[in-house]
């Protein structure tokens, strides 16, 4: 039996080396993990004295010969492909092991202008032969991962071979990675190609095309992650989570302190949680809590300590916050556990840590809720959904203007706390589904009408929810207003100054309204629906 080891990962290879060769089977390597392997005392021979040519190339080429492939290759079955075998001194391969080089791992590398680093980590030789074998599991292995290494080292000692359907598992593996490593490459030259077209290098003169941020292609690479999920959306349903090829979210480097197992639902919502409370802060830079329940948040505040955000978030609709996921954009202390055990029970916290003996206090009180630490969230370059027989892929969730850029269309002008009040309230309204109002009064959101079919039921909600608490303070709107009865609606909440995107055909109706009405009206030019 032969093996044949090729890796860019020495990570346990040596000890697999051993273990083949302790079984009686031949080695044949190259490069650095030949020379690792000599190093240890085991046998083994170069690829260069197997095909009788050097690496050549700055070892661009090495193992692409016929005496690698054609023993990855031939079928041994095949009179024919044994009459080749014979013909041109082939052996066959029953083993390959192979590692690629780690393209997307050196951000370095991947600049617009530096190619040279990114280039040399396309690997070609490991992707052909890795295809070759797996192509060719009748009668090859082919291990991609060092975590296969033991289970198939033990199959050897025991039964002298590796199983057909070893080979077959590790086949379907080794397809995967090559399949993923080939979009990774792709989706960096599709990288390249936009910031070519952007800086002119094409041939076009610069800023003259905008460049396209949607690839041509999408390649949507992700590996199934060990965190368990409980359940999907609802019990009966299966759910798992993957991570993206080359992406590095929050929930990677998640620490689960306490609580049951998450759901599909809890990470779902968490996410939204997460996102929103660090956007705030670091809008506002101050401390910012939101608390979500089923995707939209119930409550949202910002203020000067934790214990107070928290709080005043709270207090926004206390009966819908009792089972949600509660975020804070700053460490919990021992005061914001206080006001947490007083209050409803989260189903989740998320912080970016627990002050001493704080962990263990909330599970003094709260057994079942899920105790989560992570690091800030990253934005993903594209936000990709799946529709029916495909993706929607859009550029991701941002704002864009300014709130010193609006524009005032009233007689009436707002004051700097009222101004304050509408960028907070207009800033909130984009993380909430359409159709969506926001009260906010002093740094809380004290009414939220999410997902409304229309924008004046939607105000009804979150005026009922504010039940006069935002009074004085500002109202935001996702998007324009089309007819004057959203204003009046804001005006029944006692806001003093309406905030939405302008752009309506009866955008002077809906200002005289306000007019009538001693509001103040900012117009954002900027709309922010959210499905």
């Amino acid at each position: 039996m032969r093996a044949l080891l090729s890796t860019y990962d020495k990570t346990g290879v040596v000890d697999l080396a051993r273990g083949l060769a302790d079984a009686g089977w031949d080695l044949v390597s190259s490069g650095g993990t030949a020379a690792a392997i000599a190093e240890a005392g085991i046998a083994v021979t170069d690829v260069a004295d197997l095909t009788g040519a050097p690496a050549i190339l700055g070892h661009r080429v090495m193992t692409l010969h016929p005496k690698v492939h054609g023993g990855l290759l031939a079928d041994r079955d095949d009179p024919a492909h044994r009459a080749d075998m014979d013909e041109h001194g082939i052996e066959g391969i029953d083993l390959l092991v192979s590692s690629l080089y780690p393209f997307g791992s050196d951000p370095a590398a991947f600049t617009h202008g530096g190619t040279s680093g990114a280039i040399d980590l396309i690997d070609i030789g490991g992707p052909a032969m890795i295809r070759a074998g797996a192509k060719n599991h009748a009668h090859v292995a082919v291990v991609v991962d060092p975590a296969d290494y033991e289970p198939v080292l033990a199959e050897v000692r025991a039964e002298g071979a590796i199983s057909a359907a070893t080979r077959l598992r590790l086949a379907a593996k080794a397809f995967a990675t090559t399949a993923a490593y080939d979009a990774a490459v792709a989706a960096w030259f599709a990288g390249e190609v936009a910031a070519a077209s952007a800086d002119g290098s094409d041939g076009a003169e610069a800023g003259e095309v905008e460049a396209d941020p949607l690839p041509t292609a999408l390649r949507i690479d992700a590996a199934r992650q060990p965190l368990a999920l409980r359940y999907g959306e609802n019990p009966h349903q299966r759910a798992a989570l993957y991570r993206t090829a080359g992406a590095d979210p929050w929930w990677a480097h998640l620490t689960q302190h306490s609580g049951l197992a998450l759901s599909y639902l809890n990470l779902y919502d968490a996410d939204a949680a997460w996102l929103l409370a660090h956007d705030l802060a670091q809008a506002t830079g101050k401390v910012a809590c939101a608390i979500i329940k089923h995707a939209n948040p119930c409550g949202v505040a910002v203020a000067d300590t934790a214990a107070e955000a928290y709080q005043r978030a709270f207090d926004c609709d206390p009966r819908s916050a009792f089972g949600g996921i509660v975020a804070l954009s700053v460490p919990i202390d021992g005061a914001t556990v206080t006001e947490m055990v007083a209050a409803a029970q989260a189903d989740v916290v998320i912080a970016p840590g627990y002050d001493e003996g704080v962990v263990d206090a909330l599970v003094k009180k709260r057994k079942r809720t899920r105790l989560l630490e992570a690091p800030a969230p990253t934005p993903d370059p594209l936000h990709v959904r799946p529709i029916t027989g495909g993706y929607l892929v859009q550029e991701p969730h941002g704002f864009v203007t300014p709130a010193a850029d609006w524009r005032v269309v009233t007689e009436r002008i707002p004051t700097p706390e009222e101004l304050a009040d509408a960028a907070l309230a207009f800033r909130i309204c984009g993380w909430v589904t359409s159709n969506s109002i926001v009260l906010v009064k002093d740094g809380v959101a004290w009414g939220i009408g999410a997902g409304q079919q229309n924008r004046v039921e939607a105000g009804q909600i979150a005026t009922a929810k504010a039940a006069g608490r935002a009074a004085g303070g500002a109202c935001a709107s996702d998007a324009f207003y089309p007819f004057p009865d959203g204003v009046e609606a804001a005006a029944e909440a006692g806001v003093a100054v309406v905030v939405q995107p302008g752009g309506s055909v009866k955008d002077d109706e809906v200002i005289a309204t306000a007019d009538r009405l001693g509001l103040a009206m900012l117009f954002t030019g900027e709309r922010h629906f959210l499905h």
